[in-house]
């Protein structure tokens, strides 16, 4: 995919804001059931879009992560904290000994927003060491989730103050992981698009 060449094109034709808008990558796709073929999956982005919130369910505190839950504050927290945590925060992650206790106690809330720590994602720990909590948080930073709940994925990549360089490469890395989920590959693209927040969109060449 062209991604620099469509890039170019939309910084042509849209206008400056006075906020600086949010890349889009938009996946449209064909032959595709979302009910039956959906997309759940992740990618780390080469270039941070910005810093993510993240709550850690651990046994002692840390200095690493934007909040804690500690073992005894668990049993404390009712479903109406949690839900509101899931609003605030991006991530979550958690000890690997906490994890069956959280996921008794808020497993359906965490589940349903897709929040739950996840091992795939690095996010449960086996041990609570300090670098090994800033590794996750970096880690995680750079991460985007990709659901495809319907026939087109929309992710946002970077923001317009970015390099060309950074956003393009940001690109190229969400495509790849899309691409490499779609059932029948190529067959599934029907095309791909770029936009900013509020521009039109422009069709990214093959």
């Amino acid at each position: 995919m062209k991604f620099s060449e469509a890039l170019q094109e939309l910084r042509r034709k849209s206008k400056k804001r006075n906020f600086d808008q949010t890349l889009d990558l938009i996946i449209n796709l064909k032959n595709f059931d979302p009910k039956r073929e959906s997309i759940s999956t992740f990618v780390v982005l080469p270039y941070a879009i910005k810093k993510k919130k993240i709550c850690a369910f651990l046994e002692n505190p840390s200095r690493s992560v934007d909040y804690v839950i500690t073992k005894d504050e668990i049993e404390q927290i009712g479903p109406k904290e949690i839900k509101k945590l899931t609003k605030e925060y991006d991530f979550f992650i958690s000890s690997a000994k906490l994890m069956p206790k959280i996921a008794a106690k808020f497993g359906k809330i965490l589940g349903s927003t897709g929040k739950m720590p996840d091992p795939k994602m690095g996010s449960v720990l086996m041990m609570e060491r300090e670098d090994l909590i800033l590794a996750v948080t970096k880690k995680l930073s750079n991460m985007v989730k990709i659901r495809a709940k319907e026939a087109s994925v929309k992710i946002g990549i970077g923001k317009e103050s970015m390099p060309d360089k950074e956003l393009i490469e940001n690109a190229e890395a969400v495509f790849r992981t899309v691409f490499s989920e779609l059932p029948k590959k190529e067959l599934n693209l029907r095309s791909v698009m770029l936009k900013f927040t509020m521009s039109s969109p422009v069709k990214v060449p093959r």
